[in-house]
């Protein structure tokens, strides 16, 4: 939960003692803005259209309220129903979603169950046989669920559909529509997404009624507490240059950004001949394999994460150092997702971008989002006088080059010898 707080308290809110005592135990004081302005709302029934990002509080301003309600409206739900929806772009951030459930509900008799691909059915079809009060699911293993006869969504109170924009990203856009379909008319919505971009706001407005519009931290706005930097680098001196920089053991728990799944992995490849501990998360990982690393980077004993940005969506780490850009993204409001990573629960945190001569459009385009320009740093053992002289290619010509090659940029458009400085 994010730390940035309101002056209300949860002792203020009209939350059953129950959620209260569980706050405390989690060591809860103060609403985040958006708990503050949406679980008063929530609480009387109304939908909601929350625009924001993870990191903002937005998993407990609508988990707390639904449990309220959950209670205050107590029936048992039949075998193979579900009270409660709540549809997620990601496994990860599934299984969070759920473990935020059970952390606040852990005073409550409510049953939770989660669901998502990637891993046999069975455990999950024998959590659902006896009906569950709250839902936690993916949409593609969902529809395989109700398809095979598991789940009913017939008896639903509410849904929520987290992250709309990346699920608009992966493609499950058929599979939320196939279930709304099977919802019941009469039901409670609560809908969020980070961006609201034309085809989101449509989706919004078929499901939300009169709804309550949140919006916290616009897109546009990264967090105050981030120090964000920026170094020129040849593209074959990306991995040296990482490597230097991951030396500096100021540096304590590090998400890395890769373009692309095999970059990834060679990243890892590189950094452990190196010395340096680190994992890749990504799609083509097996769930356990995924889970695994994450807890190995939640516990410390993994200190650099190398993630895609569909495997990191949702992953919700208060004490992330540090954020670094290996390949710029081609989507400028995905690189305040990223960042966004780090400076959790009060603390400040360092963004360091990698730029080569491709990607130069891409920073110049993230520059023109945040409204600001990132600190270029010179000093440092590569840094590329040729990204400093090249000139611009348009934001298509440098997709192209990059995305055509699955991450490879085209190195003929490089000009003059490969910058040969030394690691000092």
């Amino acid at each position: 939960m994010n730390s940035i707080k309101s002056t209300v308290s949860f002792a203020d809110l009209k939350l059953i003692e129950p959620l209260k005592l569980a706050l405390a135990e989690a060591g809860y004081t103060h609403p985040t803005p958006i708990q503050a302005e949406a679980i008063p709302s929530l609480l009387e029934g109304r939908d909601l259209l929350g625009c924001a990002q993870t990191g903002t509080g937005k998993t407990a301003a609508f988990a707390l309220p639904i449990l309220h309600r959950l209670v205050e409206n107590h029936k048992k739900s039949l075998p193979r129903h579900t009270r409660v929806l709540v549809l997620t772009p990601t496994r990860e951030l599934a299984i969070q979603v759920n473990q935020s459930f059970i952390t606040y509900g852990k005073n409550l008799n409510l049953k939770f169950a989660v669901v998502f691909g990637g891993v046999g059915q069975a455990p999950q079809v024998k959590s659902l046989s006896q009906g569950v009060d709250v839902l936690v699911a993916t949409p593609g293993r969902l529809m395989d669920l109700i398809e095979q006869g598991f789940i009913k969504l017939s008896g639903l109170e509410v849904f929520v559909l987290d992250e709309a924009d990346r699920m608009l990203d992966m493609g499950f856009i058929h599979d939320i529509k196939k279930v709304l379909k099977l919802l019941p008319p009469k039901r409670h919505n609560l809908f969020f997404s980070a961006t609201m971009p034309p085809d989101i706001e449509k989706l919004a407005n078929s499901i939300l009624v009169n709804p309550l519009r949140v919006e916290v931290t616009p897109v546009s706005s990264t967090a105050e507490l981030i120090s964000q930097s920026v170094m020129y680098v040849d593209r074959d001196n990306k991995r040296p240059l990482l490597k230097h920089i991951l030396q500096d053991e100021k540096l304590k728990r590090v998400i890395v950004f890769s373009r692309t799944k095999h970059g990834a992995n060679k990243i890892v490849d590189y950094l452990e001949k190196g010395g340096i501990i680190a994992e890749a998360i990504h799609g083509n990982k097996s769930q356990s394999a995924r889970q695994r690393a994450l807890e190995n980077f939640r516990s410390g004993q993994t200190r650099v994460l190398i993630a895609t940005d569909i495997a990191a969506r949702g992953i919700d780490i208060d004490d992330i150092s540090h954020v670094i850009n290996y390949d710029l993204p081609n989507e400028s409001e995905s690189y305040v997702h990223r960042i966004g990573r780090t400076a959790r629960a009060g603390a400040s945190g360092v963004a360091i971008s990698f730029c080569d001569s491709e990607e130069k459009i891409f920073l110049k385009d993230i520059e023109k989002l945040i409204g600001k320009r990132i600190q270029l740093i010179e000093d440092q053992p590569f840094h590329s006088q040729i990204v400093v002289e090249s000139k611009l290619l348009t934001a298509g010509k440098a997709k192209t080059l990059i995305d055509g090659r699955g991450g490879r940029p085209n190195n003929s458009f490089r000009r003059g010898p490969r910058n040969n400085f030394k690691k000092n």
